[in-house]
């Protein structure tokens, strides 16, 4: 799948704190009462998608409305179709209908996209393209992939116990620029008459500042630390990177800021994991390292992750 059970925000902001269920009814004989009527409202699209997203999505659609209960919100859900299920309803794996919901939607809860029975469609025609055109048409750039191995679920990593046991991590990516957004891009053919295929990895200064401040702002809510993941020592657009985020510390003295190339920082993930606090990249890098450090905790199904825009 290319996605797991994410949520897209553009305008909203989570009007509640999410505590244990548990908790609230501790004490011997005490009852909470739901709310009779709603203080807050907001809207959320439903996009399912393909394999296990709907099954996820009817559940956390029922945990949202428990919550909403609790807590006097209202929530108002509209479903939609996206991905492979959009392909086979309309022949195009993000129709306009859709978009336009999660354009008026205060928030967007997606499931996973894609799967065998679409891989051999060409590139406009895939799952994945859909989830891409989401992304821009929502402009939510800062990708929240968070990384928490619980001590009830430890054993199900294949790290060794002591190597996975405590980590806590979250991975901050750029989600609308590098190479998979860059231009020119396309196929064509080389001096010898070759076919040849190629992307352009581009970043800008604005692009790359923005991230950086997100990333910031999350580690300094955490444990203070950052690592900015990059190429620089081979890639134009990592030493831009590079240089940017490194401008942008000066913001936040309260935080300490670290580099590393990606090809350590896949092999740091899998060897000592703890050592991470808070790891911003760019949009490649991020989403294989972040893949990676979901597999920490045993399955990339048993995460979360939040894309976030400017409004947020």
């Amino acid at each position: 799948m290319a996605a797991s059970v994410q949520l897209n925000l553009r305008s909203f902001k989570a009007p509640f704190n999410l505590k244990p269920i548990a908790k609230q009814f501790s004490r011997p004989g005490r009852i909470r009462c739901a709310a009779t009527t709603p203080t807050k409202r907001y809207s959320i699209t439903l996009l399912p998608g393909d394999g296990i997203g709907p099954e996820v999505i009817t559940v956390a659609k029922n945990v949202l409305k428990l919550v909403g209960s609790l807590e006097g919100i209202e929530f108002s859900f509209q479903e939609m179709p996206m991905g492979g299920a959009a392909l086979d309803l309309t022949g195009v794996p993000l129709p306009e209908e859709t978009l336009s919901a999660a354009q008026r939607a205060d928030a967007v809860l997606l499931g996973a996209i894609g799967g065998y029975k679409w891989d051999k469609n060409e590139k406009h025609l895939k799952p994945e393209t859909g989830l891409l055109q989401l992304r821009e048409g929502l402009k939510v750039f800062a990708n929240l992939r968070p990384a928490t191995v619980l001590p009830q679920l430890v054993d199900s990593s294949t790290l060794k116990k002591d190597v996975a046991e405590g980590v806590d991590l979250i991975v901050v990516r750029e989600l609308t620029g590098g190479i998979y957004f860059g231009k020119p891009r396309g196929f064509g053919t080389n001096e010898k008459g070759e076919d040849i295929g190629f992307n352009t990895e581009v970043y800008s200064t604005h692009e790359i500042d923005r991230i950086a401040r997100v990333a910031f702002e999350i580690a300094r809510k955490r444990r203070g630390q950052l690592c900015s993941v990059d190429k620089a020592n081979v890639l134009e657009a990592s030493m831009l990177w590079r240089k940017r985020v490194t401008a942008i510390a000066s913001e936040y003295p309260d935080v300490e800021l670290s580099h590393m190339y990606v090809d350590n920082a896949a092999m740091q993930l899998v060897r000592y994991p703890k050592q991470f606090d808070t790891i911003v990249t760019n949009n490649i890098f991020g989403d294989i390292l972040s893949d990676e450090a979901s597999m920490i905790t045993g399955s990339i199904g048993m995460l979360p992750s939040a894309s976030l825009g400017e409004s947020v």
